[in-house]
């Protein structure tokens, strides 16, 4: 037989076995997933445009996951999380002493309740970190101060000096009698070594790895990533915001330079609910049959530090794609900017919008709305990056102010602020990928003086900014607008 008969008849079929299987992944995407429109879109196109690459990006990126597992787990906590939103409701209808601004922002409590268990407490205290010397100043002090548990969890958790300083002080509280478990991202926690791990098993920490690799270099999952960031401490004391476990957050990675972020502390009732999200994960992860109770019977909070705020209204918002009906972080974006009056400031490290988000953004500056955006000024993903700039910049035209924050520095923060009245601060950016494919957490907090604080950083941010004012971004190149084109394009699958 022909040698190139062969050949070709075997290219032939694997063509064919290519074609085959992307259009079965197409019926899929059509029929079974039902994604947004753009997001499908997106994925026919790669599918059909480039064949073979396209259904490896699809296997890797695209697919679904099943949801069914991470259902029935949540069904032992519907007493606790409906326990909640009665207390919510109840609290809304009664409480004759609730600010006055806080009122007239029911709908915004209420729409985050009903989607999301959310429960709304009052009786908080905040502390906002801009720095993430901070942040981690005040961690690994209020880790070595635990008494009964530690529940932590980082999307990067890594073994270098400061997880180090973590991982000594999760043994040492250990060899105490100090309960720990610490919870990480396979994909994000991929340089946490083996040997750290087994240190800490092997010690009595009780470790879970979310949606776990093939030996650390196949993950079936590689999509769906845990983005939160969790710390509580004997239910008195919680940390949630931007910042991972790694050195480059303390600004010693050279190609980022200093790392600014947002991260909270929380005291008060909020603890608990932030203390739910983590065992919600951390059930689903390990399967440890947990005596729910234990952790979530009332405690008298500490008493909160002088530069905190107190009586701070609190939701503890989560979202992730095993509702596929709801995205609930995005929802209260939403609400924020519908309800903002004066101003509304922005700050993600990834700015990627779909149609409702960016007509919403466009009916709030042309209502007269000051609104500022502020983005990083250098990529950490470039194709992530020049779409953000080109959704940030097409916003210019309608009013909005465009910043990019210090070119010598990298802007990882996930803040947004209304009114002097509403702040959110936690892991969600303001892009597709948080609102849809990642696991993410917010705090939702409604105070007049953590929103003026709040407030305040933005502005001196601000001051190290560069604006990209309408005739800057006009004047851009071509080698830029050619980026933004393609990167706008895929930027439903980014």
């Amino acid at each position: 037989m022909n040698l190139s008969f062969i050949k070709d008849s075997a290219y032939e079929m694997f063509v064919t076995l290519i074609y085959i299987l992307n259009f079965s992944a197409v019926i899929h995407l059509i029929f079974r997933e039902k994604r947004d429109t753009q997001t499908t879109m997106a994925w026919i196109l790669i599918l059909l445009t480039i064949p073979a690459v396209g259904f490896v990006l699809y296997i890797t990126f695209g697919h679904g996951i099943s949801k069914d597992n991470m259902f029935k787990i949540k069904e032992e906590e519907d007493r606790i999380l409906k326990d909640n939103i009665v207390n919510t409701h109840a609290k809304l209808e009664c409480d004759n002493s609730l600010d006055p601004s806080l009122l007239a922002n029911k709908d915004i409590i209420y729409a985050l309740a009903n989607s999301n268990y959310a429960h709304y407490s009052t009786n908080n205290s905040v502390d906002i970190y801009e720095k993430p010397k901070e942040f981690f100043d005040s961690l690994l002090d209020e880790l070595k101060k635990a008494k009964e548990y530690i529940n932590i969890q980082f999307y990067i958790f890594k073994d270098d000096d400061i997880g180090n300083k973590v991982i000594d002080i999760l043994l040492e509280k250990l060899d105490e009698g100090v309960e720990v478990r610490l919870l990480y991202d396979a994909v994000g926690s991929r340089l946490f070594s083996d040997k750290s791990i087994a240190k800490l098993k092997k010690a009595g920490v009780k470790v879970g790895c979310f949606f776990p690799s093939f030996m650390k270099i196949v993950n079936f999952n590689l999509n769906y990533r845990n983005h939160r960031k969790i710390v509580v401490i004997d239910g008195n004391v919680g940390f949630v915001g931007g910042n991972n476990v790694g050195d480059e957050y303390l600004g010693k990675d050279p190609k980022f330079g200093y790392w600014r972020d947002t991260h909270l502390k929380l005291t008060g009732e909020c603890v608990r609910d932030l203390n739910i999200r983590f065992m919600l994960d951390w059930r689903f992860t390990t399967q440890e049959n947990l005596d729910m109770d234990k952790y979530f019977i009332q405690k008298n909070t500490m008493v909160p530090t002088e530069t905190s705020c107190d009586n701070v209204g609190v939701q503890i918002v989560s979202s992730g794609p095993d509702i596929t009906e709801l995205d609930e972080i995005k929802y209260g974006y939403m609400k924020m900017i519908q309800g903002a009056k004066k101003y509304l400031y922005i700050q993600s490290p990834y700015f990627i919008l779909d149609k409702t988000l960016v007509d919403i953004l466009r009916v709030a500056c042309l209502s007269g709305v000051d609104v500022r955006i502020m983005i990083p000024s250098k990529p950490d993903h470039p194709f992530v990056y020049w779409a953000s700039y080109s959704y940030a910049g097409e916003l210019l035209k309608f009013g909005a102010k465009l910043y990019t924050y210090d070119e010598n520095a990298f802007l990882h923060a996930k803040t947004i602020v209304i009114d002097d009245t509403i702040c959110s601060i936690g892991t969600a950016n303001m892009d597709i990928r948080s609102f849809e494919l990642n696991f993410e957490v917010n705090a939702f907090m409604y105070s007049p003086e953590v929103a003026k604080k709040q407030k305040k950083i933005f502005e001196n941010d601000i001051l190290k900014s560069k604006e990209i004012t309408l005739d800057i971004y006009n004047s851009r190149s071509n080698i830029v607008r050619i980026k933004q084109s393609i990167s706008r394009l895929l930027s439903p699958v980014l």
